[in-house]
């Protein structure tokens, strides 16, 4: 078994990538912590897998294929391998956990 706390998560990502910080990795899965500050531009291209995202804090907006939705604390977010996406007119700052399937490759 493996825990992870999410205030050291995030603790651990002011010391790695100021965006995005992967805390497991296996072949099956990995996940990170994505942090996008207010009024900041999303920078992601569409990955090889599949993916969910699970906002824990913030206010925005995620567009995935062309369909634009309103996120929040709580919500969660599956957006297919290959599918264009990314968040945008964020107002208060995200805090994202992201799970890839299988592990992101990174291409």
């Amino acid at each position: 078994m493996q825990l992870f706390d999410l205030n050291n998560i995030i603790t651990e990502q002011v010391t790695s990538d100021p965006l995005y910080h992967e805390f497991l990795r296996v072949p099956a899965m990995s996940l990170g912590l994505y942090i996008l500050p207010a009024h900041s531009t999303d920078p992601q291209q569409p990955h090889n897998e599949d993916e969910v995202y699970y906002v824990v804090s913030g206010r925005g907006m995620i567009e995935v294929a062309g369909e634009n939705q309103s996120v929040q604390s709580g919500t969660i977010v599956y957006v297919p391998a290959h599918a264009p996406h990314h968040f945008h007119s964020i107002t208060e700052d995200l805090t994202i956990v992201v799970f890839f399937a299988p592990a992101e490759t990174g291409d």
